[in-house]
């Protein structure tokens, strides 16, 4: 699901280097059909679901005669994951449209690759519940997060006392903060290490992904988020950490492609030869550590408190970053105001529920917290 983006496109390309192994049997898109049926003649799967609004008949001209059923929306998606035929989804998607074919492929029994931020950040606490009913883990496709995975892997979680989430610091690492208010959108866009989507690139920017990456590993993990730290490592070869109770402390390395951890998901718990070019330390030369600037960066404390908070507020979180992220790559509020419209959601949120949370309680903070960003922007 999400065939069509970044972390899609990658998961194709492994499938196909690896096609003695795996089948794809459905993919998804939101509004690129026209890539979508390109990778439906190459794929051939039995299923094809786009969720934009209004696509469904121009996706089926599109592929003529080909015997691919076309299903739309968040209905489609939790089709294709209630196939019998599906052994795993990964869950490529953005946004929280992947909540409820996330569940309902968990409820299946599925095996789920998961580089969909929302889930974790908005109902971490909903989804791992689910999983564990199911005795279903969760793989986790984010580089950080995977190499976490690997680090622990055949561990007991009672030996882990650490994590160490790697960051290359972003765009804005050696920009002083005096300078935000002045910077061009291109220069803030222009990533020193990837090639990403323009929102992730300000989320990079700001921080905050880093934040919402926290959230993640604390539910993935089941580790407090006092015991998450955060490394700035400008090399970006060291793809995250974790220090064990006699103090050891594991790291996986490797280049950065995120071919090597949608392999690693897919494949799990097997190792497969990858086409990726091997790691050369030479090269590397040196490996640099520090602490993340929180006063330069507000964004990463940020979200430790919506965590510490709980409940509904990383969901508010996500919905107002989103929501001021969209506003300043549509000239909406400039690039410093994004952190205080965060905060003043934040702030301005009161989570009175004196029942456990639900699904219905994620979307309608999510939905309230979308429309009070969207006032805030309108303030600027």
């Amino acid at each position: 699901m999400g065939s069509t983006g970044s972390i899609g496109a990658n998961t194709l390309k492994v499938i196909a280097s690896l096609s003695d192994r795996f089948e794809v049997v459905a993919l998804s898109a939101n509004s690129n059909i026209d890539l979508l049926a390109r990778q439906a003649s190459l794929f051939r799967p039995k299923m094809i679901c786009v969720t934009g609004t209004g696509l469904e008949k121009r996706l089926k001209g599109l592929l003529g005669r080909k015997k691919i059923k076309v299903f739309s929306g968040e209905e489609g998606l939790s089709e294709i994951v209630s196939r019998g035929d599906v052994d795993m989804a990964v869950f490529a998607i953005s946004g929280n449209i992947c909540l409820r074919p996330l569940l309902k492929a968990i409820s299946c029994g599925k095996g789920i690759a998961l580089a969909n931020k929302e889930a974790l950040v908005a109902a971490g606490e909903l989804v791992m519940k689910a999983a564990a009913a199911r005795g279903l883990g969760i793989i986790p496709i984010d580089s950080e997060h995977s190499a976490i995975f690997q680090c622990l892997e055949g561990r007991s979680r009672r030996f882990l006392r650490r994590i160490f989430l790697t960051s290359s610091g972003g765009p804005l690492l050696n920009v002083h903060k005096r300078r935000f208010r002045s910077l061009k959108k291109k220069f803030i866009l222009k990533h020193p290490r990837w090639n990403m989507g323009r929102k992730i690139t300000v989320d990079s920017a700001t921080l905050i992904n880093k934040g919402l990456e926290i959230i993640e590993a604390r539910w993935l993990f089941d580790i407090d988020e006092s015991k998450i730290d955060v490394l700035v490592h400008p090399e970006a070869v060291v793809h995250s950490m974790v220090e064990l109770v006699d103090g050891a402390v594991l790291a996986q390395l490797a280049v950065a492609d995120m071919r090597l951890p949608i392999q690693y998901a897919l494949s799990y718990p097997d190792r497969e030869a990858s086409l990726v070019e091997n790691l050369d330390l030479v090269k590397a030369k040196r490996l640099t550590f520090m602490k993340p600037d929180l006063d330069k960066f507000p964004s990463l404390a940020l979200a430790r408190q919506a965590l510490r908070y709980g409940g509904t507020y990383p969901a508010v979180l996500n919905a107002a970053d989103e929501e001021a992220v969209t506003s300043y790559l549509g000239g909406g509020i400039q690039f410093y105001r994004i952190p205080e419209i965060i905060e003043d959601v934040l702030a301005g949120h009161k989570d009175t529920r004196n029942k456990a949370l639900s699904l219905e309680d994620v979307l309608e903070a999510d939905a309230w917290a979308r429309r009070e960003a969207r006032r805030l922007c309108c303030r600027f």
